[in-house]
């Protein structure tokens, strides 16, 4: 290790490099988005102590990088954010060092908290629930294209079309099954969250896929990274209308129908549902209460690993 001084590391990933960027250092490599790639970049960081590795949300070009750096200190930025800290700072040019000198400036201003990196296991969820979630708006664009159909040729090639598409959604939940038995740990967090009155088996999927963070938040970290936190505004007299914004939308729309379902059949949230109605709220706010309390609820229970059960009067 040449350099004693911690670093905080900003990454621009594209699909074909990685364009990396040490602060304070004021070093700056650029390595292929690949394996050995990778490993190139892990040996080029033991030069330093490293505090944080920032980089942001790309979907598949992310992925295999976040994995490699597992066992170093990286934090995963919201890309609309970074945007707007680099115009908070007058940063109005935008290019892929660039982006790399911002992320690491982010880091080190904001020290967001690092957090465990997926596993092998919840990467392939991931993956697999967000080819699911592409299937199902297939699916759902096709059903809405049947009712414009009249010759029976094309009536034919696209019930074909639905077929395959049906098929390759239970194949998906099949592989989901399979994954999430093959594994202790993630197979009790599904029990737990399968458990919760309202919460059914394609809920859990999502929810042990897409938010492994649960059982290691507080209650309003958990609604906060669901997006499902109230966003106030207020300025001198005036006082706007809260809302919800930001967080995890994959998560958001999981939890919509469970909390329908708990507004009726689950005795304790139908109760909050009923009270907050009662009390003038629109039922679609009631329901984003529901939906805050659901993913409360899945944060503490597998925080304390056990089962839900229904509240006894």
């Amino acid at each position: 290790m040449d350099n004693p001084i911690p670093q905080t590391i900003g990454i621009d990933i594209s699909k074909a490099t990685l364009d990396v960027y040490a602060h304070p250092a004021g070093c700056e490599r650029q390595f292929t988005n690949t394996a050995k790639g990778h490993k190139e970049l892990i040996a080029w960081l033991g030069q330093w102590l490293i505090d944080r590795i920032a980089y942001e949300a790309t979907g598949a070009y992310h992925r295999q990088l976040e994995q490699a750096l597992s066992d170093l200190p990286c934090v995963k930025l919201n890309p609309a954010r970074a945007r707007r800290f680099a115009q908070a700072i007058g940063t109005l040019a935008k290019t892929d060092k660039i982006d790399a000198v911002i992320l690491a400036r982010m880091a080190t201003t904001l020290q967001p908290p690092v957090r465990p990196a997926n596993t092998p296991q919840q990467a392939k969820l991931a993956e697999l629930i967000s080819a699911r979630d592409g299937l199902v708006r297939d699916k759902i664009a096709l059903q809405n294209q049947a009712k414009n159909l009249t010759l029976p040729l094309l009536k034919r090639q696209h019930k074909k079309r639905l077929d395959q598409i049906e098929r390759h959604i239970e194949q998906v939940d099949a592989e989901l099954a399979t994954i999430i038995a093959a594994d202790s740990e993630l197979a009790r967090r599904h029990e737990i969250i399968s458990s919760i009155a309202g919460i059914g088996t394609r809920t859990a999927d999502q929810l042990v896929a897409t938010m492994p963070e649960l059982g290691a938040l507080d209650p309003k970290q958990a609604a906060s990274l669901a997006g499902l936190a109230p966003v106030t505004r207020q300025s001198g007299q005036w006082k706007g209308r809260s809302f919800i914004q930001g967080g995890r939308a994959n998560v958001r729309r999981a939890l919509y129908m469970p909390a329908l379902v708990a507004a009726r059949y689950n005795p304790d949230l139908k109760a909050k549902y009923q009270s907050l109605v009662a009390a003038g709220k629109p039922a679609k706010v009631a329901l984003v209460a529901l939906m805050r309390k659901l993913i409360i609820i899945a944060n503490a229970l597998i925080k304390e690993n056990r089962l839900w059960v229904e509240k006894r009067a």
